[in-house]
Order: C-alpha cells, then sequence, then structure tokens
C-alpha cells in the first residue's frame, strides 16, 4: 500500500473515530422538554386526601417482638426456651404407618471392577437363581430398580417408580457338597 493510501485510509478512520466520539457525547435531544406540554397540573383522583391518623396510631404502637440482642456485641444471645408440647393422650395418638419396606427379589453375590476401583459392575441373581443381571452404579435392575451404589458388601438400590430404598448385603456362596 503506497504512503498516499495510507494517508486516505489513516484520513478515513479520524472521521469515524469523530462521528462515534460526537455520537457519543453529545446531549440528549430531549433535554429541555416538558412531560405535561399544556403545562397544567392534573392532581390524582383521591377520595379523600385527609391523613388517617388510626392507621398511623396503629403502626406507631407496634412494638419488636423478636430477639433482642446488641448487634455490635461479639456474644451469643441465649438460646431460646423449648416450647413443651402439650401432652398426647396415648389412646388418641395414632401411629402413622409408613410405606412397607421395600424388598427386592435379588440376591447380591459379587462385583468386579477395573484396575483402578473406579469402575465397579455388580453380579445379581434372582431369588430362585434363574436369572443373573450385571449392573453398574446408574444401571436399571429387573427394570424396577435403579443401583445408586456399590461397595464391597452392599449394593444400595432405589425403586425407580416411588424412590424408596433398600440395601443388599454381599451374600457368601454356598459351597457346593
Amino acid at each position: 500500500m503506497s504512503r498516499r493510501n495510507q494517508i486516505i485510509v489513516l484520513g478515513l478512520l479520524f472521521v469515524v473515530l469523530g462521528y462515534r466520539l460526537y455520537v457519543a457525547y453529545r446531549p440528549p435531544e430531549n433535554s429541555g422538554t416538558v412531560s405535561n406540554p399544556s403545562g397544567q397540573f392534573t392532581p390524582v383522583d383521591v377520595d379523600n386526601p385527609a391523613l388517617r391518623m388510626d392507621i398511623l396510631q396503629r403502626f406507631l404502637n407496634l412494638e419488636y417482638k423478636g430477639v433482642h440482642r446488641n448487634i455490635f456485641s461479639a456474644t451469643l444471645p441465649p438460646p431460646p426456651q423449648p416450647l413443651r408440647p402439650p401432652p398426647v393422650n396415648a389412646a388418641h395418638a395414632a401411629v402413622p404407618t409408613g410405606p412397607p419396606p421395600l424388598t427386592v427379589d435379588a440376591k447380591y453375590f459379587g462385583y468386579v471392577s477395573d484396575d483402578r476401583g473406579n469402575h465397579r459392575r455388580a453380579f445379581f441373581a434372582t431369588s430362585n437363581n434363574e436369572d443373573v443381571f450385571i449392573a453398574g452404579e446408574g444401571d436399571t435392575l429387573m427394570g424396577r430398580f435403579r443401583v445408586v451404589k456399590l461397595t464391597n458388601t452392599t449394593a444400595d438400590v432405589e425403586e425407580v417408580s416411588s424412590g424408596r430404598r433398600a440395601t443388599l448385603i454381599l451374600e457368601e456362596p454356598v459351597p457346593n457338597g
């Protein structure tokens, strides 16, 4: 590029810079306008503009009922007194029954892990030992249960439909004979 073309490009860049600075720092166009062009003041329509002394007095009489402590002190306030529940008549107290415990129709009988021990896969058998399932953490077992956690001795499973959990303990193999 010749020296003459460089000067022309530089001049154009200065023109663009000047225009951008003018647009950025010019005064706003509507700085002297009035929001109501007729200049007439229209007050807000209020039924009774008098001061409501009854409401004001009610707010002035309010007292703070929370914990009173010095916010500039580093010492903690004393703990609140525990509330004693009212005595419950044993005849009227109904024991809430939760859902029945989760039963899993499978046995946890082994696991295998990779060299580092990060990825484990567990072996599960049905209660009658006909089918064997292999599942890792997060996999679905028998279409109903999700394997949550695998350890050396236990497998935590969760029922997919209800979220109830159960822990299966590793069963030692029975020697043949």
